[in-house]
């Protein structure tokens, strides 16, 4: 490590960035957050991106854990309310990633406080999620409940974390069992052997193809994630080692400065494959060539953001801001920062 590394305020920075994420996106009328800014006349709230907001719901936390401020404590309220209201007054919904992921977001929120409204929704929408297990590609949950023959990686990662760290705060045996089945499933099925690579998707077309050639870091930072949880729980170094070797495949895909995937979800992906990294980095050994990746997409991130007042984001990371910035791309730059922040606190960074 340099001197850089261990002297550079990460959370300090997380904080500027969290502060511009309330100030240009939080939407009051609404309790949520706009889904692009600027945001003229409300126009660009016509879409709900759910799964964007359960994204919003970790970054809320995530400042909550940094600092202890009640303002992420009372923002988190809010958005709650919001997101029940704008979903129609329940929380399932067509898609079980989406579902997964608002489930990871309001347990995390549970850990903190032990608000039991925050635990009811995670373990409600859990027992939606289960019912999309089937048989169709010899097991997995279904991507969606309108095509429950398709069996793809963001329906299944997620659902492996979800189902272990609910073991892991309410001890319950049946969700371990789900996590390994899920995690068995998917690293048989999804998980290029040669490699350690995880691919997107399973019989997307009814032809029982794999989807070889969709390649995202958000597949693969959601594996590493799920295999983290199971080597916390267990133990077992073969977790570790499948953590280990995906990230190198990943390395080796992508490179160290993390690519520009696209907007609208996709903008979202880099934000997920940091976030468990930095978790990978922390059950490590020594893992000082992933923090370095992290700290290197992290310096440049800030570096092209910071001359411009605010603390807005790109698609690249590697590039000032754009005219318009979409809150799946601003979610991603401020959970860099964060999981830099976390790693700081740590002492790792």
């Amino acid at each position: 490590m340099t001197n850089e590394v261990k002297t550079t305020n990460w959370e300090m920075r997380a904080e500027q960035a969290q502060r511009t994420l309330d100030s240009r996106f939080w939407n009051s009328s609404i309790s949520m957050y706009d889904i692009k800014t600027p945001c003229p006349d409300g126009a660009c709230n016509t879409i709900f991106h759910y799964w964007w907001m359960a994204h919003a719901v970790e970054t809320l936390v995530d400042g909550w854990n940094r600092t202890g401020d009640s303002i992420y404590k009372q923002r988190l309220a809010m958005l709650h309310q919001g997101l029940l209201e704008r979903n129609g007054g329940e929380w399932p919904n067509n898609l079980y990633d989406d579902m997964e992921w608002m489930a990871i977001g309001w347990l995390r929120a549970y850990m903190i406080d032990k608000d039991e409204t925050y635990a009811e929704t995670a373990k409600l929408l859990w027992e939606d999620i289960k019912t999309g297990w089937n048989d169709h590609v010899g097991g997995g949950i279904a991507w969606q409940k309108t095509q429950l023959d398709y069996k793809n990686t963001p329906a299944n990662a997620p659902a492996a974390i979800l189902a272990a760290r609910l073991y892991q705060v309410f001890g319950k045996e049946e969700d371990l069992e789900w996590a390994l089945k899920i995690y068995n499933w998917l690293k048989a099925v999804l998980v290029d052997p040669e490699t350690g690579f995880v691919w997107d998707g399973a019989n997307r077309l009814s032809d029982g193809a794999i989807d070889k050639d969709w390649k995202f870091t958000y597949c693969q930072g959601v594996f590493i994630g799920a295999a983290v949880e199971l080597y916390r729980i267990t133990g077992d170094n073969s977790y570790l080692e499948d953590a280990i070797r995906t990230w190198n495949a990943s390395i080796a895909e992508f490179t160290t400065l993390l690519p520009a995937e696209g907007g609208g979800d996709a903008g979202l992906f880099k934000g997920i494959f940091v976030r468990y990294a930095g978790e990978l980095a922390e059950v490590m050994d020594d893992g000082r060539e992933v923090i370095d990746v992290l700290y290197s997409n992290a310096s440049s991130l800030w570096n092209s953001a910071s001359n411009r007042g605010e603390i807005l984001f790109s698609k690249r990371w590697d590039e000032s801001n754009e005219a318009d910035i979409e809150l799946s791309t601003q979610l991603s730059g401020v959970i860099l920062l964060e999981t830099a922040a976390a790693l700081e606190k740590s002492g790792l960074l």
